[in-house]
């Protein structure tokens, strides 16, 4: 693959915190840290890589990044810190090509929503660098992809956390929490298998219940009459069936026993609601619904 390249754009007066960030994947994770960086002149230049031409150069357009390379290790050269935004099926690979191409004391970060597999990854292929490597997951997105999706207010009172290992090191750690604070984010720092545990609860069987219930209706005989009356409620909670189906499809695999035990908890839920319906039992349905409306009003 051919190489793009961009003048350098005009350095703000003061010395970026990172002079060089190359960003490998543009699409709303990617683009959105992009874009905040950019908008408190974090960065002296951004880089975009990745597999499509195309993508890079519509986040060229938008201003997204400075320059491109369509190869990942001749982007990665240039980078003091580098930020990896691609599903989780593909973090291999990506670490791959990064390898031999890092500057000596490049940091290197990502947003998988799975941490436990890609710290193990980080940690085979980077080797002694791995102590440069601080796995995050940033507790932010929509239902949209693609560099158009990404705005700079993303990450503005959001959660990001990060899990280092004890052998990250905090010089490391340090640069890529500021880097998230700067774009109005709380960092918050957390044992990876914990995370992916938490994250299996909150993020991941919410989507497993979206996708199946959108695919468990289109599968009906009316389902034209089903979606033209679908109510609020409907659209609040099928609305993330929409999101990238093969990021979900990776996350899925490299979460799976943490999901697995999530969605055994939840049929659980489920058979109480069932049973109680079918031998009409109108008490045990409301002492569910009550115990559910008085948890999700003290936490939410």
């Amino acid at each position: 693959m051919h190489s793009k390249q961009a003048s350098t754009p005009t350095q703000p007066d003061s010395i970026p915190a990172i002079p060089v960030l190359c960003v490998i994947g543009t699409g709303l994770i990617g683009g959105s840290l992009s874009l905040a960086l950019k908008q408190q002149n974090y960065c002296g230049r951004i880089i975009g890589a990745g597999r499509s031409e195309a993508t890079l150069q519509r986040a060229k357009q938008l201003a997204i990044i400075d320059d491109y390379d369509t190869s990942i290790a001749a982007a990665v050269a240039q980078a003091d810190m580098v930020f990896v935004s691609v599903p989780l099926g593909a973090m291999s690979a990506v670490f791959e090509q990064i390898k031999p191409a890092l500057k000596a004391d490049a940091v290197v970060t990502d947003a998988g929503s799975a941490k436990q597999q890609v710290v193990n990854l980080a940690e085979k292929i980077f080797a002694e660098h791995s102590q440069r490597f601080v796995a995050g997951h940033p507790i932010a997105g929509t239902e949209n992809s693609g560099p158009a999706a990404a705005f700079a207010e993303l990450y503005q009172q959001r959660r990001v956390i990060l899990t280092p290992t004890t052998h990250t090191l905090a010089s490391a750690l340090e640069q890529v929490t500021a880097m998230w604070q700067a774009t109005g984010a709380t960092v918050e720092r957390m044992d990876a298998t914990h995370h992916d545990k938490v994250l299996a609860a909150t993020s991941h069987l919410p989507h497993a219940i979206a996708f199946a219930l959108v695919d468990c209706l289109a599968s009906m005989d009316d389902i034209d009459e089903i979606f033209r009356f679908a109510a609020g409620g409907f659209r609040d909670i099928s609305r993330i069936a929409s999101s990238d189906p093969v990021m979900w499809r990776d996350t899925f695999m490299q979460n799976r026993e943490q999901i697995l035990e999530m969605i055994q908890r939840y049929q659980a839920e489920l058979d109480i609601i069932y049973q109680a319906l079918q031998s009409s039992d109108a008490a045990s349905l409301q002492a569910l619904f009550t115990r559910a409306k008085k948890s999700r009003d003290q936490f939410v």
